[in-house]
């Protein structure tokens, strides 16, 4: 039983698929109990299962642009992920225009493949540092500049704010759910993460410590020096971003969705653990198990597709209804397609049609590099 591709990094489908229900998770259970407590599902998912998603979004840009092209095959490689990103985008303003009561990722999710590429010809010894620096200096700058922007308007991007594309773009960059401009710390993160060898059992070891005492120190930090009566009122999470007209200790907090210094430290961190030990996992098991495991969380190679199917079932025209009981019943269905998907070795449809224009441009840049091997006497 050999479901995976070969050279296919289970461990990356594992941390994806453990990443989309932990959004589901949050979508659809309750974020507090019935006395007030946090939720253990929220306590663990709120704001880190998209934060991973974002961080895994920079891993998977590390590998598409691993090899390293100049001139006219790296324009051709940049023009097909701006393709395939500006099809994502299109997605979340579909499913933006949808009555699902969520805040959809995928617009912001494609705005950050695109604002990324740049950083693609970065090494790892530039980008680590720059992370850190991004992690410190974007919450400040989107501090200073939000009060001079419009209120966001919607939860989710939609197509109708095509009409208005001055407020579109303050939303996606500094004022919506998940504000492009700090994310980028997600993105950056990833980038270096994919730059790495994904197969290095000792270094992964030493990413998962990493990512845990980083995620730790940030959070212990932040309990010492913010507000204890604040953090505990936004434990369930913020809007994406603090109040535009707080104060800078806003900037002190760990809260889900607050994009604060310490939130995008603690989130990061979190993602590398996870990351990180889902790769080991891959390694250490046997190759049957890894299989077993591929085939199990297959949904987490059909992300998008199940991403959006997730997101029309909260619809309330569609089945199931909307309440804490309906999780189990999302999280059913995700895994049995995935896992149906991975058995058929297919892709799921959203992928294959987001990733068209990253083929062609490949397959427009052999073109280009096909005479000139010929010419040669090699």
């Amino acid at each position: 039983m050999t479901a995976t591709r070969p050279g296919r990094l289970v461990g990356l489908d594992v941390a994806r698929s453990l990443a989309l229900l932990g959004m589901v998770a949050t979508h659809v259970l309750d974020a507090r109990t019935p006395d007030g407590e946090l939720a253990t599902a929220q306590w663990l998912a709120g704001g880190r299962a998209s934060a991973l998603f974002a961080v895994l979004a920079g891993v998977s840009l590390a590998l598409i642009t691993r090899e390293p092209l100049r001139g006219r095959p790296l324009a051709l490689r940049s023009l097909g992920i701006v393709g395939r990103a500006l099809l994502i985008a299109l997605a979340g303003l579909l499913l933006g225009g949808l009555d699902s009561g969520v805040a959809v990722i995928l617009t912001y999710y494609g705005v950050l493949f695109v604002l990324g590429l740049p950083f693609t010809l970065l090494r790892v010894r530039t980008l680590v540092p720059l992370t850190v620096a991004w992690v410190v200096v974007a919450p400040v700058i989107s501090h200073l500049v939000r009060p001079l922007l419009p209120e966001r308007g919607f939860e989710s991007p939609t197509f109708a704010q095509l009409a208005d594309p001055g407020q579109l773009a303050g939303e996606l960059l500094l004022t919506g759910y998940y504000p492009v401009v700090p994310w980028l710390a997600y993105l950056l993160a990833g980038l270096a993460l994919g730059r790495l060898d994904l197969r290095d059992t000792s270094l992964l070891g030493g990413l998962a410590l990493g990512g845990l005492g980083t995620a730790v120190l940030a959070t212990q930090v932040s309990r010492t020096v913010a507000d204890p009566a604040v953090a505990s009122e936004n434990a369930t999470g913020m809007f994406g971003v603090t109040p535009a007209d707080g104060e800078w200790d806003w900037l002190l907090l760990v809260a889900p969705h607050s994009a604060t210094p310490f939130d995008l430290a603690q989130t990061i961190g979190s993602a590398v653990l996870v990351i990180a030990g889902c790769l080991l996992l891959e390694q250490l098991l046997p190759r049957v198990a890894t299989a077993v495991l591929g085939v199990a969380l297959g949904a987490g190679a059909a992300t998008l597709s199940l991403y959006t199917l997730h997101v029309v079932m909260l619809t309330p025209q569609v089945w199931p209804d909307e309440e804490p009981s309906a999780f189990a019943t999302h999280v059913v269905a995700l895994l049995a397609l995935g896992a149906g998907l991975r058995l058929l070795r297919l892709r799921g449809p959203l992928e294959v049609v987001a990733s068209l224009p990253v083929r062609l441009a490949r397959t427009a840049a052999r073109g280009d590099r096909a005479p000139q091997r010929s010419g040669t006497n090699r």
